[in-house]
């Protein structure tokens, strides 16, 4: 049987919702297996036309239908399996439609389901259709009312989104909560949550004087480790006052954490539900990387108070209006609140490692998509971090006070609308007086851009010139900004007097033509160019600068990103060049120049801590992998561990004593200088992995049993899981047994054994599979082990196939229940183009399996077909 083919939808198909929904009253009656759901809309028809009210909704079982309050016989409406349509209404008309729902069996996580023994929501992109029939689109916005009733006894804790207005007892044991939202809102954004919570409660005052409540729900026993969360969550709304004007609008702000949740969190409108891996943390179970990653996401829910709920979507193609917009809000409050240029270091890493990956691979799309088969494969990092840096490059150009113009018009105009991104674009452009409709083409653009850089100096002139040439899939001409600087030979900052482009700033030139010559005059001798500064565009440099300019930038270079931009390309090239030897069967050799760049960087004593572990970093295989073609996996690992192995022995002893000479902090903290210190000492621990000396293993073994943070003995259970010792089995047991009953940290455990390069790391997973401690229906567990494999280059692509073999499986039986965990593991699949020949065939046999599978979900089939023919 030929599977079916999931209907494409397009842009430019687009049309108005024909009705709006003015006001929505919900009434719940919650049961575990047969909740009942009664909503009754207020609907006026936006056309004098006599047209069909159509309504979605999905594993519903019908009730009754009321039209003014007259139940309709079946004749009078048309049923299917996704829809509910009644003719011949009039142009107002109240509709009250009762159906029932089974929380217990949607394992999809779409709608309202039990997270352990929480009823939950998740709605969006269209999840609503689950809970009820309605206009499910985010273009038609309503004030929407709740009422949830359910046994008091197991739900004391009746929640629902804005304000609380009245709360009771019922009979037999019930009770009742009525919330009602004030601001219209789409059915993506409509959240409900019952269950037995433990509450963590505190207040902020605005700085118009209300007191509004904070509140944080999780499972009874995990209040502490909320504190991080809830503080957080103060910072970001005190920094959204004080950066961009915007003030919370309730009485009542809410985050409820759970353990099963298919995305990170959701912005309902004043009920927030997040998945407890960004709340739940303090120093025993948490890493420093959790504590700030919970910050962003904190950060990043709050602020879609304002962009996605205030102003919405018109559409889902404009998905990335709010998500784009609000990652680089999210990260700006990052960057304020902790090291900048760290967080820019991990913003572009976290960018290069997956948008990158996408915009070369089949599913490459643009920010604002022409297309989709199922909305959900666009939660992706090329509508939110590639959305970011588009933002991004709008500020750079219009500069920061010329962007909050423009954010305060844009608040101005679309405050209560569902709008599009030229929308947002007019109103940056409006409030400075600046034409961005060429800057436009980034929305529309796929692929990442290269820019190829050419120089030339003239002695008797003195001018040096730089030729931008742009390399832009579809012949696409952008518009780039670049920050620039050029140093004497004395690392001394030229001026710049330039000819031949917009120059913004002082320092920042408009790259606006495919190829596009900038004079800069007044140079006396050649200089030594940095460029894309804290990587002002989301590009990719073509530009071949030697040896002795990389290592001048790692030591001199005033902007600190570009510091360690250097720093990592000048690694690449030595693991290209290795890689290039190795294809050849020459013998591997590490220039001398690249090991003295790498034994500064240690011993710099002006470098802060976590900047120097930054720059101490050697590409991982997959970014090696984005520069490589017909690629075989073994040599890549060959050649990386090699530049590790001949650091490690080269450099031991300044590695060792620079470990030695950093105390370790008497307490944990989080600050600046506390991370740096635990950071750079795992970093040289991780260097000092590739050394062959046992006596080592036993060094990180101590340090391991003698952590007093999880950010350090996580650390070493990754090392020592890469090490073939007897310490490493002993260290992983002592780690299991210790948490076992946490399943965030098991997450972790999880991940360590899954992306260890060991031989025997498949039939580890395997086993793992039947462990208590794992879950097949928790997405979390199932990223950690399934999805940490998949992310394992080395056994992913086994040569026998027993990698991509074992993947396709897990995505044919997860598809079953929950399409888009599924859809997300079949991004492994992504490398497909870039691999040899021998590896593509297997690839090729399993991705045919999976499209051969009968009821395949569009989630799976979109992202499948797409990488398999090569399309995107």
């Amino acid at each position: 049987m030929s599977p079916t083919i999931p209907k494409t939808i397009y842009l430019k198909d687009y049309e108005a919702p024909l009705f709006d929904i003015l006001t929505v009253h919900l009434t719940f009656l919650l049961h575990e297996t047969a909740t009942q759901v009664t909503s009754r809309m207020e609907i006026k028809k936006r056309t004098p036309r006599n047209v069909p009210l159509v309504l979605e909704g999905e594993h519903l079982i019908l009730e009754h239908v009321k039209l003014d309050g007259v139940l309709l016989h079946e004749t009078q409406y048309e049923q299917t399996n996704q829809t509910l349509t009644l003719h011949n209404v009039p142009q107002n008309f109240t509709l009250e439609i009762r159906n029932s729902i089974n929380p217990t069996e949607n394992k999809a996580l779409d709608g309202l389901y039990l997270s352990s023994d929480i009823f939950c929501t998740q709605n969006e992109p269209e999840g609503f259709r689950r809970i009820t029939y309605y206009i499910d689109r985010p273009d038609v916005m309503s004030v929407f009312t709740t009422k949830i009733i359910a046994p008091k006894a197991p739900l004391p804790v009746l929640l629902s989104n804005g304000n609380l207005i009245e709360a009771g007892l019922l009979d037999d044991g019930y009770h009742y909560a009525l919330w009602h939202d004030p601001f219209p809102k789409p059915s993506y954004l409509y959240a409900l949550v019952a269950g037995d919570l433990g509450l963590v409660q505190d207040s902020f005052t605005t700085r118009s004087g209300r007191v509004v409540d904070l509140r944080i729900y999780c499972d009874h026993g995990n209040e502490p480790q909320c504190l991080h969360a809830m503080h957080s969550l103060k910072s970001s709304m005190r920094w959204d006052e004080t950066r961009f004007d915007r003030e919370y609008d309730l009485d009542i702000y809410m985050i409820v954490a759970v353990d099963a949740f298919n995305m990170g969190a959701m912005e309902n409108k004043g009920l927030n539900i997040f998945n407890a891996h960004y709340v739940l943390a303090d120093s025993q179970t948490a890493t420093d990387k959790d504590f700030l990653g919970i910050e962003s996401v904190i950060g990043h829910e709050y602020f879609h108070n304002w962009t996605g709920n205030r102003i919405t979507c018109r559409d889902w193609f404009q998905l990335t209006l709010k998500e784009g917009l609000t990652v680089f809000r999210d990260q700006s409050f990052s960057s304020d609140l902790n090291d900048a240029v760290l967080q820019r270091i991990d913003d572009v890493s976290a960018l290069r490692s997956r948008q990158f990956v996408e915009d070369a691979s089949a599913t490459a799309h643009p920010i604002k998509p022409e297309s989709y088969m199922q909305i959900n494969n666009f939660y992706t990092a090329t509508i939110y971090e590639k959305g970011a840096e588009v933002i991004r490059m709008i500020e750079t150009i219009l500069g920061r006070e010329g962007f909050k113009k423009g954010m305060d018009l844009y608040f101005a105009t679309f405050d209560g609308q569902a709008i599009t991104t030229e929308d947002f674009v007019w109103a940056m452009g409006e409030a400075n007086g600046v034409d961005l409709s060429a800057f436009s083409i980034w929305y529309a653009q796929h692929g990442t851009p290269q820019l190829e850089i050419q120089t030339a100096y003239e002695k008797a002139s003195q001018t040096f010139t730089i030729t931008f040439t742009q390399h832009v899939k579809e012949d696409k001409v952008l518009v780039i900004p670049q920050k620039i600087a050029l140093f004497d030979a004395h690392a001394h900052a030229l001026a710049l007097d330039i000819q031949g482009a917009v120059c913004l700033h002082g320092d920042t030139l408009l790259i606006e033509h495919k190829t596009q010559t900038v004079t800069f005059r007044n140079i006396p001798s050649p200089p030594v160019v940095s460029i894309n500064r804290h990587f002002c565009a989301p590009i990719k440099l073509r530009f071949d600068q030697d040896d002795n300019e990389l290592a001048f930038l790692m030591a001199h270079d005033t902007d600190a990103f570009n510091r360690f931009e250097s720093s990592q390309a000048y690694a690449m090239k030595i693991l290209k060049n290795l890689l290039a030897a190795h294809q050849n069967a020459q013998p591997l050799a590490v220039p001398q120049a690249f090991t003295d760049a790498f034994k500064s960087v240690l011993l710099d004593a002006r470098l802060g801590f976590a900047l120097k572990a930054k720059m101490l970093e050697i590409p991982s295989i997959e970014l090696l992998m984005q520069e490589c073609s017909d690629i075989l996996i073994e040599p890549l690992y060959e050649v990386r561990n090699f530049l590790l192995s001949h650091l490690a022995h080269t450099l031991q002893t300044q590695l060792v004593t620079l470990y030695e000479s950093i105390p370790d902090g008497t307490t944990y903290e989080i600050t600046p200088q506390a991370m740096g210190v635990r950071a750079l000492k795992n970093k040289l621990y991780e260097l000092l992995s590739k050394h062959t000396n046992p006596s080592f293993h036993v060094r990180f073994f101590t340090r391991y049993n003698e952590a007093t943070n999880m950010t350090d003995r996580f650390a070493m259970l990754k090392i020592l899981s890469n090490l073939d010792t007897p310490l490493r089995l002993e260290t992983q047991e002592d780690f299991y047994t210790r948490y076992k009953h946490n399943t965030l940290v098991m997450n972790k455990y999880l991940s360590a054994i899954a992306s260890s390069e060991l031989e025997g790391t498949l039939d580890r997973v395997k086993t793992l599979q039947s462990d208590p401690i794992y879950d097949n229906i928790v997405p979390n567990l199932v990223r950690a082990l399934v999805g940490g494999f998949a992310k394992n280059p080395r056994f992913f692509h086994a040569k026998d196939g027993s990698g991509s073999r074992f993947i396709s499986e897990k995505i044919i039986s997860i598809d079953l229940f929950n399409p888009q965990l599924a859809s997300g593991l079949a991004g492994a699949f992504k490398s497909y183009p870039k691999m040899h020949p021998t590896l593509q065939a297997r690839m090729k046999t399993k991705m045919e399996e999976i499209l051969a599978v009968e009821n395949l979900s569009s989630n799976v089939y979109e992202i499948i077909s797409k990488i398999l023919n090569n399309q995107s």
